[in-house]
């Protein structure tokens, strides 16, 4: 996980005002995640994981102004974003840590992560998912935008054709192109959505579906029965 720190401290100020022009269909993409979130409490206690700049928690917390906000992320320039980004929001506390090993702490009525969990190994995020499901209150939501592999390589070279052409009509210059690329190339270890979904069945979650697919970028969502 060190490369991962390394690489996300690097252009932590920058990560914000590409995303627009990273992502496909960003406004929607989040906008899923957020509808699926929900709380039988105002104040709900929601864990971002890999919550960098803190852009998932801020739409979080326009549909839960109330709540309880822990961040985690193991890139602590990051989370100095996030820590401006929130500057006169109360309730908000901020973890820096390797979130694949360290204690997740909770119990949380929504844990939901954006554009991280993919950076995991395998393993690692299977892991991951049994102990997200620990961590969560009965009744409680896993909210995860993130990526996915295509089903089969026909499908994953389709994707990355439509990402390629949608960084390629965008603004970017021709080194903050090559970066992105980069960090995609050596950072990315996505895994098909169909096994992502049973990962969240056997880690016990009771109702799980997807809420949003645009090729690589899903939204996934787990309850806890």
């Amino acid at each position: 996980m060190e490369h991962i720190r390394k690489a996300f401290n690097a252009f932590a100020t920058e990560y914000d005002a590409q995303r627009e022009y990273v992502i496909p269909d960003l406004r929607n993409y989040y906008g899923a995640a957020v509808w699926a979130a929900e709380s039988e409490t105002a104040e709900p206690a929601i864990l971002d994981i890999g919550a960098g700049t803190g852009l998932l928690s801020a739409f979080m917390l326009r549909k839960f102004p109330a709540a309880h906000l822990t961040l985690m992320d193991i890139a602590e320039n990051m989370l100095d974003v996030a820590r401006e980004r929130f500057r006169d929001q109360k309730n908000i506390r901020y973890i820096v840590c390797d979130y694949s090993r360290s204690d997740l702490f909770g119990p949380y009525d929504i844990v939901c992560s954006a554009l991280s969990i993919h950076h995991l190994e395998t393993e690692d995020k299977r892991r991951l998912f049994r102990r997200i499901f620990a961590a969560l209150k009965p009744g409680g939501i896993f909210v995860n935008a993130d990526q996915a592999d295509g089903e089969t390589p026909y499908f994953r070279d389709r994707n990355l054709e439509y990402w390629n052409d949608f960084l390629r009509s965008g603004p970017l210059n021709d080194a903050e192109h090559a970066e992105i690329l980069m960090r995609r190339n050596t950072l990315d270890l996505n895994e098909k959505l169909s096994v992502q979904l049973g990962w969240l069945r056997k880690a016990g979650f009771s109702d799980v579906d997807v809420v949003y697919k645009n090729r690589t970028f899903i939204v996934t969502v787990a309850k806890k029965a």
